[in-house]
């Protein structure tokens, strides 16, 4: 079909591994985060990072690998249970066919799903859900695409679930899920609309999509009672999860166990053979441990001195403003996590709105290229398992123009109205 960019057939994506890949399962990337945690622990063995330092840092990203870790369990068993292809089938057929509803109702379900679960949760579950619905659909993939690799970044502001880094700036300025959302809403609600309006007129207008309708797919429905008492199990458990989050304070990891024990449970009783330990994210939580055992250890190497020359002090919007491009121009180099801690290490602790400009421009500024962000990383994997052709210099242009937008935009709301 005109438009649609060519799928790969299915031998392709059956093939077994290829010769690069490590027959026991481990890729080019995994070894990366295995070498990042063995240099992190080489630091402290060598006393270039001391213990006692190290043993603060893992005490105050215990509670954050705790929710992480529950938080992805949760997530893949509700998309095992088919809950995501459920909502997304639903949202195209409510869509009647009609691209500008498709596009609202897609950016609605990416953003909530990044809000209220997590950007990782978008990256790993939803982009898969969306890319498999262009088939049936008969839908571009690129633009279902591009919206989750956009959203899992820049719909990532508002909750301190919504992305690790939150995690952080808000345990660093004290501040509830209540508080943050009151203090973030507006740089989130500007993110938004910025995304939106990149998006359709750079992916999802008529001249760029080469169709006026879709094909409305068929709902998708359990098959059986076992799958019907998973589907709303699992629902529950993540409905829990949601509303549970302004009430809990910093106890979030716990909240996130509690639920994902509920979707456990279900499975353990319905369909035993689900529960793997592939589902516990020990490549992310891996790459997250190494992180905090070698950004320290860098900061005391010359890197603290760097961020500081980038960032300086100043309490003000030109400090704000200095911060986020920082932060933004730093994720797109390396990467947003070690961006953000990096640069939270030397941001004065009294300069809260100059730390979450920085952590505006280390959620929002990482699409510009494919390494900026794990989420990122992740969404393109996907695409290219899935046949999805993203041409590279349009992806960087195009997400260097939302990146600058975006970012400014929401720093300004910050301080105007935040």
């Amino acid at each position: 079909m005109a438009g649609v960019p060519e799928q790969v057939d299915s031998a392709e994506r059956n093939s077994p591994p290829s010769a690069t890949t490590p027959r026991w399962g481990l890729s080019v990337l995994d070894w990366v985060r295995i070498g990042l945690l063995l240099a992190g622990l080489l630091c402290v063995l060598t006393g270039l990072l001391p213990r006692a330092e190290a043993a603060d840092n893992m005490r105050r990203i215990g509670p954050l690998l705790l929710f992480l870790g529950s938080v992805i369990v949760l997530a893949e068993l509700t998309r095992q249970a088919k809950v995501f292809d459920v909502i997304a089938h639903r949202l195209a057929i409510l869509g009647r066919g009609y691209y500008p509803a498709l596009f609202v109702l897609c950016v609605l379900f990416a953003s909530a799903t990044t809000i209220l679960l997590n950007l990782d949760t978008t990256a790993v579950l939803i982009t898969p859900v969306m890319l498999a619905l262009a088939v049936p659909a008969r839908i571009p993939p690129l633009p279902l695409a591009m919206t989750t690799v956009w959203l899992a970044n820049t719909a990532s502001l508002l909750l301190p679930v919504s992305n690790l880094t939150n995690l952080l700036a808000a345990d660093r300025v004290a501040l509830t899920a209540t508080e943050f959302a009151a203090k973030m809403w507006a740089p989130q609600l500007v993110s938004l609309v910025a995304t939106m309006l990149c998006l359709w007129v750079w992916y999802w207008r008529r001249g760029r999509r080469d169709t006026d309708r879709y094909l409305p797919p068929e709902p998708v429905r359990p098959e059986n009672s076992k799958e019907r008492v998973l589907l709303y199990t699992t629902a529950a458990a993540c409905l829990l999860f949601i509303v549970a989050i302004p009430f809990v304070g910093n106890r979030i990891g716990i909240a996130a166990t509690v639920a994902a024990a509920i979707a456990v449970l279900a499975f353990a009783v319905f369909d035993r053979s689900s529960l793997r330990f592939a589902l516990i994210p020990w490549r992310l939580l891996v790459f997250v441990v190494g992180l905090f055992l070698v950004v320290p250890t860098l900061g005391r190497l010359g890197l603290s001195d760097l961020m500081h020359t980038l960032i300086g002090s100043d309490s003000g919007a030109a400090g704000a403003f200095r911060a986020a491009g920082a932060g933004a121009t730093l994720s797109n180099i390396a990467n947003n996590l070690p961006a953000y801690t990096a640069g939270e290490a030397v941001v004065p602790p009294e300069n809260h709105n100059q730390l979450l400009a920085l952590l505006i421009g280390t959620n929002i500024g990482p699409i510009v290229t494919p390494w900026a962000s794990l989420a990122t990383l992740l969404c393109l994997e996907f695409c290219r398992t899935h046949g999805v052709r993203v041409p590279m210099l349009r992806f960087v242009l195009t997400g260097l123009g939302l990146a600058v937008i975006g970012t400014t935009g929401a720093v300004a709301a910050l301080l105007i109205i935040g």
